[in-house]
């Protein structure tokens, strides 16, 4: 897991910010921050004095689509990068928990030297903190009805153009604001703004995901007006994303025909992690070699009942169901936001007539 060495978490920036504090991990796993003034460019630089003397450095680099297989006593296959994963006699994926020691040994790649323990220490906290941060963002979309959802998949899978189209496509029906996540430009955001929704960029540095803290800093900026439809497309990444609540309502995992259909068994977490999948670039089909039922039944038989939908965002087939998928989710928002308002509403009256029966 890539929070073991903390990758990019000291170098993310989100547009609209004049000052943040940028978190420094070291090799021993402690940290001290640094508060920095900087402009919207995302590609700033800026240098760094400490009040102490230390060498460190960040280079290091993680390939996610390579493979480890070793066999347990069980006679179980498993790969590193799936961790919790394995394959049955049956060809089903399951989750199976391997304890401190499988995350030691993923842990290891990248925090070379660091102790065992102290790496899945590290991993225990970042993850406790980004959820607790998760659920303050979930409670906040929830008060104010927005319907939240987190866009992930490979890079190259057609993400931002599926957004372009869907945004066009629901003018006049549902407001959207998009938060976009990239590790560096803001060239995405400006596509979404074009369209004349408000966008926020995200830069991740050398982050390879979104965490509830940037989407929280982001939420700031954006301010995305009550009872609409917010969008944040995540760094292109089928692995870390897995791992990281945001607070949206659903993940929606993009694969494109362009792809493997065995995806899903490659990257089993985010598949796992995901209630709708969104099988894109349709239009290619008769031009690519890919299996679009076997996919779906690839998918499910790691994320049982996952709901899929085919669409093409160049020419708009399946968007109906896309957009009519998206309209309910919003007025369910819409709804529980209602709901508790009356709920609160009913209860200040109840205790008022209490106040008054007793005076």
């Amino acid at each position: 897991m890539c929070v073991t060495c903390g990758c990019g978490s000291d170098q993310n920036s989100v547009e609209g910010e004049s000052m943040h504090s940028h978190e420094h991990r070291h090799a021993d796993g402690t940290t001290h921050a640094h508060p920095h003034e900087h402009g919207q460019d995302p590609g700033h630089e800026h240098g760094h004095e400490h009040g102490h003397e230390h060498e460190h450095e960040h280079e290091h680099e993680h390939e996610h689509e390579h493979e480890h297989e070793h066999e347990d006593a069980h006679g179980h296959t498993h790969d590193a990068e799936r961790g919790q994963w394995h394959q049955h006699g049956d060809g089903r994926w399951h989750r199976h928990d391997h304890g401190d020691a499988a995350t030691a040994a993923l842990g290891a790649a990248h925090a070379p030297g660091l102790a065992a323990s102290r790496r899945v220490q590290i991993e225990q906290d970042i993850l406790a903190k980004n959820d607790a941060i998760a659920a303050a963002n979930r409670q906040r979309l929830a008060d104010r009805g927005i319907f939240a959802l987190n866009l992930v998949s490979s890079p190259g899978s057609g993400k931002t153009t599926l957004l372009v189209k869907t945004i066009e496509a629901l003018h006049g029906r549902l407001q959207a604001a998009v938060i976009e996540g990239d590790q560096q430009t803001s060239r995405d955001a400006d596509r979404i703004r074009a369209t004349g929704a408000p966008a926020i960029q995200i830069n991740t540095g050398k982050g390879c995901h979104l965490d509830a803290d940037m989407v929280r800093r982001a939420l700031d900026q954006l301010d995305p007006a009550e009872g609409s439809l917010l969008l944040v497309e995540n760094v292109g990444n089928l692995v870390c994303p897995a791992a990281f609540d945001l607070g949206e309502a659903h993940k929606v995992v993009i694969l494109s025909v362009t792809e493997g259909e065995d995806k899903p068994l490659k990257y089993p977490d985010m598949f796992h992690a995901a209630d709708l999948l969104l099988i894109n670039k349709t239009d290619l089909l008769p031009y690519v070699d890919f299996d679009v039922d076997a996919a779906i039944a690839y998918a499910r038989r790691v994320r049982p009942g996952i709901e899929v939908m085919r669409v093409s965002a160049t020419t708009g087939d399946g968007f109906e169901a896309w957009l009519a998928w998206l309209v309910r989710g919003v007025a369910a928002a819409r709804a529980r936001r209602d709901a508790g308002v009356e709920a609160l509403r009913r209860r200040v009256a109840e205790l008022e007539a209490a106040l008054g029966r007793g005076a």
